[in-house]
């Protein structure tokens, strides 16, 4: 067969609605006057003076019309512009006494709103809800991450509701109603992540050594600051004790909690950058649903981190999708983005796909100390369609057959498209079959977007004998489609070597 060999083009059909960007949609973020500046001076001093001249009338008109536009955008506003003014009260004259109407004012001027979506929407996958409720017999509910990128292309992880079936019916919910972003809180922290993260960086050395031997296998900030606080004189004097402390304090802020209340639906939940290690985004998550030996469940996801100038790979995890746990992922496979998890332990192993060295898919085994080991090479640029390269589009869906894996390549002119591959079930190290030519590739309606050319996809979910995908278009919009999974196995050819 050639490269330009393709399946049956009715293989992979498109369906439902697709869900466009909505600038509608919209998180109250801090705004600090003159910090956005080329040449950053705050002007928050000075700001707050001139809110403590009004006088009490004006400031509680102005006040009162404030909550009046925009309170009934978002949750409590009124709890965010305290939160804001806690965070600046600093800039406020020793001199001034500010009334609760006038801090609230100052909360108010200290923020503004920002469409998480304004640029784009697009790169989804697709788990099943926690909440299966009120369902007609056939239907599944699901839940759709997706990225979110506005303005100045920073990206966040946002959320749709989906109901499959029965047969080829697919409806996605509304998104309507304000967004929050969720309360940080503690987090548990991983001894064996910290030390492998302090390994990776080169900080292996005395102080740290010690900090590490004062720490339970979790532990929480408080119990972090106190094995800090109980480092030797003789160490703390040591020429590399203060960047050494720096960098603990950097490695152990990788990994946070975010909460959000039980009342506010899913499609109104967004997983903001919350570290300066994603100062610039939270790209591509591909969830799955975790089931281990003993058959606990949870949610999962790996995501890229990007701070402007360097990536970072992250993994969540939840069992409800409304408290979240952020930790970092070490190891060699996790120096690059794409890394996809196995649904379930295969012979005792953890797994995840890869793409260590940006164009080969890999398989990674995690290790006793949760390093995600240096892959065996599945699949790498081939044929016509993937020679710049390729990678998965999300965790591999268990089949009779095997694990299926949605892969995806970049070929001329730097156009994306959809592939598929085949791994044995008990070893999924050998590739079984493949898909001869793209499942699914950009038609004339998807080509132009934010990126032109590009259809991509973190993952799907079998429902029904049908394979479903969530796949972004031109980095611009999400569009759905359904694959027969018999059909998809029978056009499959041996790989080679096979």
């Amino acid at each position: 067969m050639t490269d330009a060999t393709r399946p049956p083009p009715d293989l992979a059909v498109r369906v439902g609605p697709t869900l466009d960007p909505d600038p509608r949609r919209v998180i109250v973020k801090l705004f600090v006057p003159g910090e956005d500046a080329v040449l950053a001076r705050t002007r928050a001093h000075a700001l707050i003076e001139r809110i403590a001249d009004l006088g009490d009338e004006e400031t509680g008109a102005l006040l009162r019309q404030t909550l009046r536009g925009f309170a009934g955008r978002h949750h409590d506003l009124e709890a965010t512009f305290r939160h804001h003014y806690d965070l600046v009260h600093h800039r406020v004259p020793r001199t001034s006494e500010l009334s609760p109407e006038a801090r609230l004012l100052v909360g108010a001027y200290f923020s503004h709103e920002y469409a998480v979506e304004a640029a784009a929407l697009c790169n989804p996958s697709m788990v099943v809800h926690p909440d299966q409720t009120g369902l007609a017999p056939g239907e599944l509910r699901t839940a759709v991450s997706l990225r979110q990128i506005g303005e100045g292309h920073l990206s966040s992880i946002g959320f749709a509701s989906a109901v499959l079936g029965p047969g080829s019916r697919l409806g996605v919910a509304d998104r309507d109603g304000p967004l929050l972003t969720g309360r940080r809180t503690g987090a548990l922290h991983r001894r064996d992540l910290l030390a492998a993260g302090l390994a990776e960086e080169g900080w292996d050395n005395e102080v740290s050594a010690t900090v590490l031997g004062c720490l339970t296998e979790r532990f929480d900030d408080d119990a972090f600051e106190r094995a800090l606080g109980q480092l030797p004189i003789d160490l703390l004097t040591r020429a590399t004790a203060h960047r050494t402390l720096e960098q603990l304090r950097r490695t152990i802020s990788a990994g946070y909690a975010i909460t959000f209340p039980a009342e506010v639906p899913l499609h109104q939940r967004v997983l903001w950058p919350a570290t300066p290690a994603e100062c610039n985004g939270m790209e591509d998550a591909r969830f799955v649903r975790w089931v281990d030996d003993n058959g606990e469940s949870a949610y999962r996801a790996t995501y890229t981190a990007y701070d402007g100038r360097d990536i970072a790979a992250r993994m969540l995890d939840s069992d409800d999708l409304r408290h979240f746990e952020v930790t970092p992922m070490r190891g060699p496979a996790a120096r690059n983005k794409g890394i996809a998890l196995f649904p379930r332990p295969v012979g005792g192993r953890r797994l995840a796909l890869c793409r260590s060295d940006g164009e080969t898919i890999g398989l990674s085994t995690l290790d006793a100390e949760n390093r995600w080991q240096s892959p065996v090479p599945l699949h790498g640029p081939r044929r016509g369609w993937e020679l710049i390269q390729v990678g998965n589009c999300g965790s591999p869906i268990e089949t009779e057959a095997g694990w299926l894996v949605l892969t995806h390549g970049v070929g001329p002119m730097r156009q994306y498209a959809i592939g598929a591959m085949l791994l044995d079930l008990a070893h999924p190290e050998r590739v079984v079959a493949e898909l001869p030519g793209a499942l699914l590739r950009p038609d004339d309606s998807e080509r132009d977007g934010y990126v032109p050319n590009v259809v991509y996809s973190c993952g799907g979910l079998l429902h029904g004998g049908t394979l479903w995908l969530p796949y972004g278009a031109g980095d611009t919009r999400v569009g759905f489609a359904s694959i027969a999974l018999t059909a998809l196995l029978g056009a499959m050819v041996a790989a080679p070597g096979r």
